[in-house]
């Protein structure tokens, strides 16, 4: 649903999975549904988002329409009955996000949030790592997101309609790796620079625990930044290289100063591992993935609420 850009990403990873088919597609335009059904060998092309909801013979779609409209799209899905994997941010504030877990819990059917950094390797080893607890507890996670925008007020990166700002597009991923890692923050400190459209083109971001870990995570339009993550241990480090959100390599900093670089085999482009996920709930019949939990993602959009709140970002069509 909405063929453009990271929808192609997508199809891309479904490239390599076997028993994975793109079977239909739906945009605002029959022309673009059309070309992008064409492109992929999807047998089924509708000119409407409606239309693609009520198709008897699609499993689960691919939202993968602007932010704003994540929130609507899904809704008309769940209420058809579809499975859905909603594109990040799922949806631009909780209060939204709150009402599609509440349909699609009621409705029981499957639904999961399109953050496709959690099903990476990477991530799932730094996750072992963390459990196994040989590196003790976390103090400290530092990671940033950056890069140069063209500066465009009806784009929408800048685009408050559009839901624009760096931290829904791309502050999203340092906020998901501190949560996926320490939970629920106790407490808050963030910044803003504001563009003249009102949404924030840099914002910085401090989150502490209680025991003592704290993260400081940042993102930005206006600056070619390192993207790469750390992750401090009592006894230890991992880094994650650039650009650490997406398939990568890291490296173990032992106690002992000693480096241990992990290389993980190359398959895809990465977007390929939510899919299975997906795939894997869909034949158990589960309504919610075990790996990316609503639960979750309602943590992950209420931490996002918080730090617009402290920062001062505000949405007026949508808050």
């Amino acid at each position: 649903m909405g063929p453009g850009k990271i929808a192609h990403k997508f199809v891309h990873g479904l490239q390599i999975i076997p028993d994975a088919k793109v079977y239909s597609v739906g945009s605002r335009s029959a022309e673009r549904a059309a070309n992008f059904a064409g492109q992929y060998g999807a047998e089924k092309a509708y000119g409407s988002y409606l239309e693609l909801a009520q198709d008897p013979e699609t499993e689960i779609i691919y939202v993968a329409t602007p932010h704003p409209f994540h929130y609507e799209n899904t809704l008309m899905c769940l209420e058809n009955g579809k499975a859905v994997l909603c594109e990040k941010p799922f949806t631009i504030n909780s209060r939204q996000l709150m009402h599609l877990v509440k349909v699609a819990r009621n409705n029981r059917v499957f639904l999961m949030e399109a953050l496709w950094s959690r099903f990476l390797p990477s991530i799932n080893k730094v996750l072992e790592i963390r459990d196994s607890g040989n590196l003790g507890a976390i103090r400290f996670i530092q990671a940033d997101f950056g890069f140069r925008g063209e500066y465009n007020p009806l784009n929408r990166l800048f685009n408050p309609s559009l839901g624009g700002g760096a931290l829904l597009d791309i502050g999203i991923y340092p906020v998901f790796l501190a949560v996926v890692l320490l939970g629920r923050p106790d407490e808050i400190k963030a910044i803003s620079r504001f563009s003249d459209t009102r949404v924030d083109e840099s914002t910085s971001m401090i989150l502490t625990w209680k025991d003592w870990a704290m993260a400081n995570l940042s993102c930005t339009f206006m600056l070619d930044t390192p993207i790469q993550a750390e992750i401090i241990f009592d006894k230890g480090r991992i880094r994650l290289h650039p650009k650490w959100f997406t398939p990568t390599t890291l490296t173990l900093v032992k106690e002992d100063k000693t480096e241990e670089t992990i290389r993980f085999e190359e398959k895809g482009n990465g977007y390929q591992y939510q899919a299975i996920e997906c795939m894997r709930c869909l034949r158990a019949g589960l309504t919610e993935s075990p790996v990316m939990s609503l639960d979750f993602s309602l943590l992950l959009m209420e931490t996002l609420d918080r730090i617009r709140k402290e920062c001062g970002l505000v949405y007026p069509e949508f808050d």
